[in-house]
């Protein structure tokens, strides 16, 4: 299996307009592969790819695999009664998970995994520029798009390996890591976990990945995080007792968070200081990371976040306090996993209580069944009960339409949820 992906010429991804399939995708296809894909819906991603010369299909259907694939790599969203994944077992072409893939390219370069139940996109691409900038020639895999390039993927020639590590379903533990970050442990993904404490073995396993002479840059001081580290035996790198970049762009004090983890993995890699502070200062941000998208014709500022956690809700209308201090918040939420809504309902409706005002849009499902015990609807009685100025609208057009006409220079408007909102900002602005 170590060379599967070295050897081979003809590789499909199911799932390919996944922020991270994409990104083995465009490595693939830059090593001079043969790519194809397929998803459910045509994006931006896919079709970026497909102006790189991948073969794309809407939809998933046995047809779509070519006779002469002889690799699949799959996200692990997909059901196991996907046409293209039953197919594919069925005339014995290998498969790989997405994050067997990752695992396999991180073998074979130090790798610099990030993980954590937030900020780990941000910390990645922070990492990913400052070694960039400071001449490393690092390969990356971001969990989104990076401003500047609009890719979620760093070709790199030189020996690192920059790697967002999903926690969901323990992919990370997948990569073998020199150097883990790990920003935080949060109550996230009980879906698959059950227990919080289960979350918090899954860190440990990976945690006691590390070898001996690797590192691990993390707060042990944090209550949830410090169980995770009992035993391991890499050194630990406190990223609280670093020392504050003087410039960054973005926003907020989970930026500054963020921030010092970065400086502390540049400080492992030594790395002077000033180079690494440059290099912060030029920080783009990554997309839907607290995103400028424009003005609607009256004057009212859109951003876009990819909040879909209490806990990130409330960092982002911190940061968005403290850049904006007089202008009034409106958040457009769309809520992310039936499960999600349903285990952290009131934590929810605290965190978005701090808006000036709410709209509330119906539930992405992604890869969850219709649940009728929870919805839109009752997220946000919960939050009208702290906020008055409340509204539940269902339809993306008539959000658009009623910002568009009561906001107005003295409004920010924030559209937050881990689907498909952001596509609210985007027609605002049109």
């Amino acid at each position: 299996m170590k060379n599967i992906i070295s050897t081979a010429k003809n590789i499909h991804f199911i799932g390919i307009g996944g922020i991270g399939v994409s990104a083995i995708a465009r490595m693939m296809m830059l090593a001079g592969k043969n790519v194809s894909g397929s998803d459910t819906t045509r994006s931006r991603i896919t079709d970026a790819l497909k102006g790189l010369g991948a073969r794309i299909f809407i939809g998933h259907k046995e047809g779509n695999i070519a006779k002469n694939t002889d690799l699949i790599i799959y996200t692990v969203a997909v059901l196991k009664t996907n046409p293209e994944l039953v197919a594919a077992k069925k005339r014995g072409i290998p498969v790989l998970t997405y994050p067997e893939a990752l695992g396999l390219v991180s073998r074979d370069k130090y790798t610099i995994a990030v993980s954590g139940t937030h900020g780990k996109t941000t910390t990645t691409a922070m990492i990913a520029h400052v070694l960039t900038k400071a001449g490393f020639h690092p390969t990356a895999v971001v969990g989104s798009l990076l401003k500047d390039s609009r890719t979620n993927f760093i070709a790199g020639k030189g020996e690192y390996f920059v790697a967002e590590a999903c926690e969901y379903k323990k992919s990370f533990l997948n990569l073998s890591p020199q150097i883990l970050v790990i920003t935080n442990i949060d109550n996230d993904h009980l879906d698959y976990y059950k227990t919080f404490a289960n979350l918090q073995k899954a860190f440990h396993e990976m945690a006691m990945k590390v070898p001996p002479n690797g590192y691990i840059v993390t707060n042990p001081k944090d209550k949830k995080v410090a169980p995770a580290l009992r035993g391991v035996v890499a050194k630990v790198v406190d990223y609280i007792k670093v020392r504050a970049p003087r410039t960054l762009l973005a926003p907020g004090a989970h930026n500054v968070s963020n921030a010092r983890a970065a400086i502390a993995v540049a400080e492992v890699l030594g790395i002077p200081r000033i180079k690494v502070e440059r290099a912060l200062a030029t920080f783009p941000g990554t997309w839907r990371r607290f995103e400028y998208k424009g003005k609607t014709k009256r004057g009212a500022l859109i951003y876009d976040d990819y909040a879909h956690h209490p806990t990130e809700i409330a960092a982002t209308l911190a940061g968005a306090r403290e850049l904006f201090p007089k202008k009034r918040i409106t958040v457009v939420f769309q809520p992310h996993l039936y499960s999600r809504t349903k285990l952290l309902l009131s934590l929810f409706a605290t965190a978005l209580g701090k808006a000036d005002s709410v709209i509330v849009t119906d539930i992405y499902a992604a890869r969850e069944k219709r649940d009728h015990s929870i919805s839109a609807g009752m997220l946000a009685d919960k939050v009208r009960r702290i906020n008055r100025n409340t509204l539940y609208l269902s339809k993306f057009k008539d959000i658009a339409t009623e910002l568009k006409k009561s906001r107005g220079p003295k409004d920010i408007i924030i559209t937050m949820g881990a689907g498909n909102v952001f596509q609210v900002a985007e027609d605002m602005v049109k």
